[in-house]
């Protein structure tokens, strides 16, 4: 098979190749040193120039011609109103891609980027790693890493293939960060679920290359919010936000206090507004605002909200000066947006805005292959809250999933539930190991708070006398009645610990 020749394609290096000392031949020069390799044999040099510096060009050529007859310089005009403009230098050198013609079948190219500014080299990588510029890069240094070496001493090159298949251990870390930011996105819970999954690996993807708002809807304790803190963090661990985490439950916003809660008012506003207060947005300037439960804004809210979106301004309740706040929203719902915009109840150009990036969370029913990796990071959480370790034996954790995966468990407060259930049975884990009576005294528990849930009431004192009788402890009577009570407490104070 024939050899193709090495054609070189680089940019003159105007204070590099001038070379110092009493002749230019006194130090080394990069242009010329390219062409000085033995196993290196350069057929054409195609020299990149503007016309200021077009003696010393000639120059350049003239020495190499001296030291490698066989090389061909070609010097072409390429100008660069100011050398540091990216736009204006990848422009210039994007035309002269387009306008050179490759002879691929009988050449091979390399682009030389150790001359010029760093702006040119960034531009001639960029060009050659989106194939305008079809080559191989090379980069020269001085012999020993003196620069005053004689020029019969050419130096050190490498040639780098910007193909990063060739490259194993540069791919497997790219990919191994990509693992650690989906595991991180997880909570650290190595879930099975393939649906999930994909979908947190589209999430880490926008995450990383996007700023526009992000939907997460499903149930109530799906895991919006944790998912939303962890988005935040990831984003912050990679320098992509400097602001702080803000998070707030728009259904708890009500009346004259929702906008000023979440754009500020200034003192005198209102009766009762003796200071003036910046609101959440503004607190979310430079940071990520995670507004749970979006769909219970009210009508007035929504229309702040969007102007702040579009424009990163927005009038606090009673100031005539506008505020502004550069932040990145995630919302989080558990209702159906499209039809509250039907029904009127939800602005249509704001779901728009909103709506780019939406991802469905499944609840923990529609995940039960992820219960057994959820449930081992929930007894890790209780052991770090108890300050002791917290174990089940084999049976009883086998008794536990089997329950957990069966269509009797509803887990309508998904991860809440799970929550909770840990919660209640590693504190009364007698010695640190839960007990099969513990964990039997739980699943009634669960029995009793979901059936009630459906019958549109919660847990009551009624369940004593069935819990009781499960467990066999009439001296448990206490701490049933005050469990049974407290369901709601229990439940919704317990956190998210779902992904």
């Amino acid at each position: 098979m024939h050899k193709k020749e090495v054609v070189v394609l680089g940019l003159l290096g105007t204070q590099l190749d001038q070379g110092k000392g009493a002749t230019r031949w006194e130090s080394w020069r990069p242009t010329v040193s390219i062409c000085q390799h033995e196993e290196l044999l350069v057929s054409r040099l195609e020299l990149l120039h503007d016309r200021h510096h077009t003696n010393l060009a000639e120059t350049v050529a003239a020495d190499i011609g001296s030291v490698s007859p066989e090389t061909d310089v070609r010097r072409h005009y390429i100008e660069f109103g100011d050398p540091w403009d990216f736009e204006e230098v990848y422009g210039a050198l994007a035309d002269f891609a387009r306008g050179y013609v490759f002879d691929l079948e009988k050449e091979e190219y390399l682009i030389h980027i150790t001359t010029g500014t760093h702006v040119a080299q960034i531009c001639l990588y960029l060009l050659t790693e989106s194939r305008h510029l079809p080559a191989r890069l090379i980069q020269t240094s001085p012999p020993g890493g003196r620069p005053n070496r004689p020029v019969k001493e050419a130096g050190r090159y490498s040639v780098i293939d910007l193909d990063l298949s060739r490259y194993d251990r540069i791919a497997a870390r790219f990919a191994e960060e990509q693992r650690e930011a989906r595991t991180f996105l997880k909570n650290g819970i190595a879930t099975r679920n393939a649906a999930f999954n994909r979908m947190i690996e589209e999430i880490e993807q926008v995450a990383i290359a996007s700023r526009e708002p992000m939907l997460f809807m499903g149930p109530t304790g799906a895991g919006k919010s944790s998912l939303a803190r962890k988005v935040f963090e990831l984003k912050r661990g990679r320098h992509q936000l400097a602001g702080q985490f803000v998070e707030v439950n728009c259904a708890t916003l009500r009346g004259d206090t929702a906008a000023s809660t979440l754009f500020g008012h200034v003192r005198g506003a209102f009766t009762g507004a003796q200071r003036d207060r910046p609101g959440l947005l503004r607190s979310a300037d430079g940071g990520l605002l995670f507004l749970d439960e979006i769909g219970e804004l009210g009508a007035d809210e929504q229309a702040m909200l969007l102007r702040a979106l579009e424009e990163k301004r927005f009038l606090p309740v009673g100031a005539d000066q506008e505020a502004a706040s550069d932040f990145q929203l995630i919302a989080g719902t558990n209702c159906d947006l499209s039809g509250a915009v039907a029904k009127g109840e939800f602005r249509e150009d704001l779901l728009a805005r909103i709506n780019l990036w939406t991802f469905a969370l499944p609840g923990l029913a529609q995940r039960r292959e992820d219960i057994a990796p959820n449930l081992d990071h929930e007894l890790e959480s209780a052991a770090r809250r108890l300050g002791r370790r917290v174990g089940m034996a084999k049976d009883v954790r086998a008794r536990f999933l089997d329950f957990a995966r069966s269509d009797e468990a509803k887990w309508s407060a998904n991860f809440r539930d799970l929550n909770a259930a840990v919660t209640r049975m590693t504190t009364l884990a007698p010695g640190g190991r839960i007990t099969r009576e513990v964990l039997e005294g739980e699943l009634v528990r669960l029995r009793s708070g979901w059936t009630k849930a459906e019958a549109g009431g919660g847990a009551n004192v009624g369940d004593d006398a069935l819990l009781l009788e499960t467990l066999g402890e009439k001296n448990a009577a206490a701490s049933i009645f005050s469990t049974a009570c407290n369901w709601r407490a229990w439940s919704g104070s317990a956190g998210t610990a779902g992904p």
